[in-house]
């Protein structure tokens, strides 16, 4: 492999991680997902979101102004089950991107990539392990109004079913499995308000065809915590920050100095419309490797209850 060929590698690993908001979100910022719902409970969801700004660049590279906007379109299907006697969420997701990421390099100028097409389906076990045993609806209303600490724990798998082409710079699909578990606990200040702690660690399977090298990724590890005010059924607000630390990758037989490491704020709002309805709102920034460099995302989802 020439010195050219593994250099556009290298910069590639920049850009390609701009694009796996499933299979790198260690960045996410995920409130109430340990907060339960009646069995049987069903909610299909179709999302919009919208990243600008400097996202997960590589800062061993020679690379000035990165600069990303990404527009990804989820949908979504949650069904919450009894398992074991436990509530239990099945969260089905598959993305949709759309986006632009330029940056200059030195001695090549400038370079800029659109992309879009069909990003990695992901799937996700959550099981309420202490303080929400299977309900029905009248028990669910009554832990409502005393609610209790629950500890939950979580498995998310995303399946490498994205558009990927072995040819391409940059692409959706990250031609790599990956899993995240997690460990989540919820407790009660008041019965309107909530504190949520999570822990997770994310792992990667090697992407043994990119650009005709080997590219793995060691673990993310994460922290979350979220702030939850409920006002009324199918009505809340939380305010949210985390703080990631891993991810550190290896490009054929280079390992690469990009160890993620920083934090992100956000807030989201979710009400109620119509009968059976919902709309999610949430806003979130964050900067990058200890960096001026940062990102916003905001999103928009809409979703309907069965």
């Amino acid at each position: 492999m020439t010195c050219f060929t593994l250099s556009r590698a290298l910069f590639v690993a920049c850009l390609t991680a701009t694009l796996f908001p499933a299979a790198t979100s260690a960045q996410e910022l995920t409130p109430r997902t340990y907060w339960p719902a009646p069995k049987g409970t069903q909610v299909a969801t179709l999302g919009l979101a919208v990243t600008r700004g400097d996202v997960v660049p590589d800062p061993s590279l020679p690379i000035a102004g990165l600069d990303s906007s990404i527009s990804t379109i989820v949908v979504g299907y949650l069904q919450t089950i009894n398992f074991l006697g436990r509530t239990a969420n099945l969260v089905l997701e598959a993305p949709f991107s759309d986006g632009t990421t330029a940056a200059d390099v030195p001695d090549i100028g400038n370079i800029e990539r659109n992309y879009s097409g069909l990003g990695d389906i992901s799937a996700t076990l959550t099981v309420n392990l202490i303080g929400a045993p299977s309900m029905d609806k009248e028990e669910f209303a009554a832990l409502r109004r005393d609610p209790k600490p629950i500890l939950g724990a979580s498995l998310k798998v995303v399946a490498p079913t994205g558009d990927y082409d072995n040819d391409r710079v940059i692409n959706v699909g990250a031609n790599r499995w990956a899993a995240r578990g997690e460990l989540g606990f919820i407790g009660p200040i008041t019965d309107k308000l909530l504190v949520e702690a999570k822990a997770s660690a994310w792992v990667f399977t090697d992407n043994d065809d990119f650009l005709g090298v080997r590219r793995q990724q060691d673990p993310i590890y994460a922290v979350q915590l979220n702030l939850i005010r409920r006002f009324k059924p199918g009505f809340w607000m939380s305010l949210d920050s985390n703080f990631y630390r891993g991810g550190r990758s290896k490009i054929g037989p280079v390992q690469l100095d990009d160890l993620q490491r920083d934090m992100r704020v956000g807030a989201s709002v979710v009400f109620p419309v119509l009968s059976r309805n919902a709309v999610k709102v949430s806003i979130a920034t964050g900067s990058v490797n200890d960096s001026d460099e940062s990102f916003t995302l905001f999103s928009i989802a809409l979703q309907h209850l069965f």
